[in-house]
């Protein structure tokens, strides 16, 4: 372990829950624990589940005696969520406590409904207290800038487990109007934000800006949404703060892993969740460094498990150990969606991740939107906004930021592609994914 870093407290946390004596433990050990949950969780889905008895039938031996075995099982996947939700139930609903409704864009447009227990999210609860203590310790402040409003939901599983570190924490909720969570954030005193990427830049450049106040946070927490590297490398500057990263969702029980004080990718919450990466197209299971499709497994739910849901994050496992000293996994950040990316030819993919990067280094910019409109000739359109206050207001800086992508500067030589922006100082900040929007015929430019 590097001398001055503290180890992830994620290591005795999960240590803990493996029973490992001394709160040591081993690669082997994790192995071990996750595949003998793995079996539970799938003799508990055949006895219990509709949809995973059909869908299990006749697929892989009884019982794993490795985990490469896993591999041979169905992947489950949205639209398996969308249609067939209740079916995947291992309980009544009358033990269900809260139910969460993802709205989709998919073909359907049917929402995806998620089940939980009070047992689950108590899980989450304990994942969060343990994840936290990373950030914060008692006595500090801190201010959620996540949906809180209703029991169960995020922002609420939150501020309960900072209350059992003994943190202070106020729900604000999803940032609209930046100049009144800029005023609580300092009016609070809180020196720990948790919140969404891009509203969190917006509030960090208008504090800038506004300069009526010299509080700022010590540690931001950012989740929910693709991390740009050009948003961290902002808010240290602008608020000189230590920048966390956090990789969860929805169906993983909201908590799936979060940085250490490395920051070199997050440590995987592996003793309640099975994490594979497979190859996007084939669905088969790649060797770990390669990048592919993040799968996982629930290995304690309750209510609804899942068994190898595909989450469309693309992103590989570092080989690397940890400078920490941590055995758990960890993941890089994340890529790019699997669907969230424009071809140009010739292999020339970019993604919403590669426009994050280059359009959010630019002064000013607190949120964009891309839209690709397929014809003879493409057209890709950035619309930048931007402060009031904010001085950027020439386009052709958008533009340059554009082509310093290669697939797009080459694309547009060709003749294949026209660029155009527009910067707007009308803006609404973004409440959760952002996507590319494609308009007219799809396929490649």
């Amino acid at each position: 372990m590097t001398a001055g870093l503290a180890m992830t407290p994620l290591e005795s946390w999960t240590a803990s829950k493996l029973g490992a004596s001394g709160g040591q433990m081993t690669r082997k050990q994790i192995e071990c624990y996750q595949l003998e949950r793995i079996n539970e969780t799938i003799a508990r889905v055949r006895s219990l589940s509709p949809f995973y008895r059909r869908r299990l039938a006749g697929c892989g031996p009884e019982y794993l005696t490795k985990l490469e075995e896993f591999a041979g099982y169905p992947l489950t996947t949205a639209n398996d969520i969308i249609e067939h939700a209740i079916q995947m139930l291992c309980v009544s609903q009358s033990q269900i406590s809260r139910v969460v409704t993802l709205t989709t864009s998919g073909t359907t447009g049917n929402p995806k409904r998620l089940y939980f227990t009070p047992f689950d999210q108590e899980l989450t609860i304990d994942f969060f207290r343990c994840g936290m203590s990373t950030l914060v310790k008692p006595g500090d402040r801190a201010l959620i800038l996540l949906p809180g409003e209703r029991p169960g939901s995020v922002g609420d599983l939150l501020r309960k487990a900072l209350q059992r570190i003994g943190v202070l924490s106020v729900s604000y909720g999803l940032v609209a109007q930046l100049p009144e969570a800029v005023f609580t954030m300092c009016q609070e005193q809180a020196n720990c934000l948790v919140g969404i990427p891009v509203q969190v830049l917006a509030m960090a450049r208008f504090w800038e800006i506004w300069g009526k106040s010299n509080w700022a946070p010590r540690c931001i927490l950012l989740s929910t949404d693709y991390i740009p590297a050009a948003i961290v490398l902002e808010l240290k500057r602008i608020w000189h703060c230590e920048v966390y990263e956090h990789y969860g969702m929805t169906e993983m029980g909201l908590g799936g892993g979060i940085e250490c004080a490395v920051h070199r990718g997050c440590h995987l919450r592996e003793a309640d969740l099975y994490f594979e990466i497979v190859d996007p197209y084939s669905a088969r299971s790649l060797p770990d460094g390669e990048y592919g499709e993040v799968v996982f497994t629930t290995l304690t739910r309750q209510g609804m498990p899942l068994i190898r849901y595909r989450t469309g994050d693309i992103s590989r496992f570092i080989l690397e150990p940890c400078s920490c000293g941590s055995k758990l996994r960890r993941l890089e950040r994340i890529r790019t969606r699997k669907e969230g990316a424009v071809c140009f030819g010739n292999d020339q993919i970019v993604t919403m991740a590669d426009f994050d990067e280059m359009l959010f280094a630019l002064p000013d910019v607190v949120n964009f939107t891309v839209e690709i409109t397929y014809d003879k000739i493409a057209e890709l359109k950035v619309t930048a906004a931007v402060l009031p206050e904010g001085l950027l207001s020439d386009k052709s800086a958008v533009l340059r930021a554009l082509r310093q992508l290669p697939a797009v500067q080459a694309t547009e030589q060709d003749g294949r592609l026209l660029l155009a922006a527009e910067i707007v100082r009308e803006w609404h900040l973004p409440q959760g994914k952002r996507a590319i929007n494609a308009v007219g015929l799809t396929g490649e430019v």
